[in-house]
């Protein structure tokens, strides 16, 4: 039976009732005013990964290529990610003092990434002690560029290409997960890694454990006057102001998580929010979903713990105060700058830009 069959609608039509025709937008219709949608360029395989002994077929294929970590830095020459031919640093590496803690499958390169269609990548988790031994480190490897470099994520993410940036923080969520999640929670019993380094499993009661990734909220609260409200912690007279963030609590769904933290970091009532986008922020284990909300309030009181600081600023005010220095706002690669950007309703000019 159809809707317009359905014995509510008959019994309008029976009694001269008017069904007044659905005039607003469709059920799936989606803003326009949204952040927008970047494609994945890594394919991750979650089916490959799961066949046993897979990482050594794809060494011995010679085919993959191989991206080094130790600590949080990798090596980048110029502006982009060092990829060595996996095969080799393997064998280079065996038996020496920099043989990898661990290899992971990070995927194959899809089309538009760059790289070669397919291209397999294998992340080499180095020991960290290589840190105060780089040229030592790097006497053993062939193929490494003259000029390369040891860098964190932070320290370069501003110059490289969208697949290196990809690259880098999926190996940096997957290695710190690693670090951290080295026994089984149940028993306390060192746990294995399996499925292309994917999975961790216990030996002794055989549970099996995933990397975890942490929800956290980040917003853009917007007062009735139109006015932005950013903050920020530290001292008093710190010139940084961004957006304000918050984890999520277990049983709590986002706009509940908005609602509350909010009200918690500097006491504003939201009265409504919606959801813009996100950003993976694996340092150690976060995915930032950004929203923008709206409150009747017009006065912030920071708690003095997370947020010391808040002000509310107009599209000029936000605009001048970051042109003269007076204040710094979140860099253009975070999802921070995005909100704040989205809600100013185009790109807004800091100090260091090209007149």
């Amino acid at each position: 039976m159809s809707l317009a069959e359905s014995p509510a609608s008959n019994h309008q039509a029976q009694a001269g009732t008017p069904i007044s025709p659905h005039t607003g937008p469709a059920a799936n219709h989606l803003l326009d005013t949204v952040l927008p949608v970047r494609p994945a360029l890594i394919d991750r395989g979650s089916a490959a990964r799961l066949k046993a002994g897979m990482l050594e077929e794809l060494l011995a294929s010679g085919a993959a290529r191989a991206m080094v970590l130790s600590g949080r830095q990798a090596l980048i020459n110029g502006s982009s990610l060092v990829l060595l031919d996996a095969a080799e640093l393997a064998r280079h590496l065996q038996d020496t003092a920099y043989a990898p803690e661990q290899l992971i499958y990070l995927g194959s390169a899809l089309p538009g990434s760059g790289l070669a269609a397919g291209t397999e990548l294998v992340l080499f988790l180095l020991p960290q002690q290589f840190e105060v031994q780089a040229e030592e480190f790097e006497a053993h490897i062939a193929g490494i560029p003259e000029g390369a470099q040891w860098a964190g994520f932070r320290e370069v993410a501003a110059t490289l290409n969208p697949t290196d940036t990809a690259v880098f923080i999926e190996a940096s969520a997957i290695a710190n997960w690693h670090a951290t999640h080295t026994h089984c929670p149940r028993c306390g019993t060192p746990t294995v890694p399996e499925a292309g380094g994917w999975v961790r499993r216990c030996p002794a009661d055989g549970s099996e454990h995933y990397p975890r990734t942490d929800p956290a909220i980040i917003v853009t609260v917007v007062g009735p006057d139109g006015r932005l409200l950013l903050g920020g912690g530290g001292p008093l007279d710190a010139r940084n102001y961004s957006t304000l963030a918050g984890f999520v609590e277990p049983g709590e769904s986002l706009e509940q998580a908005v609602v509350r933290e909010i009200g918690e970091e500097v006491g504003v009532r939201v009265t409504a929010c919606q959801y813009l986008g996100s950003q993976p922020w694996p340092f150690p284990a976060s995915l930032m979903l950004g929203f923008t909300a709206s409150t009747a309030d017009t006065e912030a009181t920071p708690d003095g713990v997370e947020v010391t600081r808040a002000r509310w600023f107009s599209r000029s005010e936000l605009q001048a105060a970051v042109l003269s220095g007076e204040i710094v706002i979140s860099s253009r690669l975070s999802i921070a700058r995005a909100l704040i950007e989205h809600w100013y309703g185009g790109v807004i000019h800091d100090r260091t830009d090209n007149p």
